[in-house]
C-alpha cells in the first residue's frame, strides 16, 4: 500500500535523483527526504541519470517492474500534496485496477464532485503511473485529456500506458 505524506517542500525543476528511460518518455524522479515527490515525463532524448539515492533506486526498480508486468502494485512512500479534493480523486484513481478504466464522470459521481474538477485533479497529479490518472477517460470512451493537454505527446503517453495494461 502506498504510504502518503503531506506538507514537504518540493525541490526545483532541475533536481532529479534519477532519470529512467522508458519506451514512451524519460521519467524524471524527485525525492524529498524519504518520500517520492514527483515523477515527470521528460523528452525521449533526455539523457538518463542513474539513481542517486537508495529510494530513487527503489522507485526505478518498481517502475521497471510495472513496465515488465502491468499488474505490478507499487509500494512506495509518497508525498501526495494537493488539496483535499485532489487527494480524494487520487485515492479513487488508485483503486482502479490495471487494465481497467473509469470515466471522469464516474469518479465525479462517486465523490459528489464534477467531471471537470476530477480532470483538474488528474492534471495536478505529480505522481503519474503510481497514481494512475491515465486510467481515467472520457464518458464517451475516448481518451479525454492527459497532463493538462488534449492532444500531442501527452495523449500518446496515455495511449501507450493503457495499451500496455490491456496487454
Amino acid at each position: 500500500m502506498n504510504k502518503p505524506k503531506t506538507g514537504l517542500r518540493v525541490k526545483s525543476v532541475e533536481d532529479y535523483e534519477a532519470k529512467l528511460a522508458t519506451p514512451f518518455a524519460v521519467l524524471g524522479i524527485r525525492i524529498e527526504e524519504d518520500w517520492l515527490t514527483d515523477i515527470e515525463y521528460l523528452p525521449l532524448d533526455t539523457p538518463p541519470l542513474m539513481p542517486q539515492t537508495s529510494l530513487a533506486e527503489e522507485v526505478c526498480n518498481q517502475l521497471q517492474a510495472y513496465l515488465a508486468d502491468s499488474g505490478f502494485v507499487f509500494d512506495l512512500s509518497l508525498h501526495i500534496g494537493g488539496t483535499i479534493h485532489q487527494r480524494r480523486v487520487w485515492s479513487a484513481i488508485q483503486d482502479i485496477p490495471s487494465g481497467a478504466t473509469r470515466s471522469y464522470a464516474d469518479i465525479a459521481t462517486q465523490l459528489h464532485s464534477a467531471p471537470r474538477a476530477v480532470g483538474q485533479a488528474c492534471g495536478a497529479n505529480r505522481l503519474p503511473i503510481v497514481i494512475p490518472c491515465h486510467r481515467v477517460i472520457a464518458k464517451s470512451g475516448g481518451l479525454g485529456g492527459f497532463m493538462n493537454a488534449s492532444d500531442g505527446v501527452p495523449l500518446a503517453i496515455k495511449r501507450w500506458l493503457l495499451q500496455h495494461e490491456r496487454g
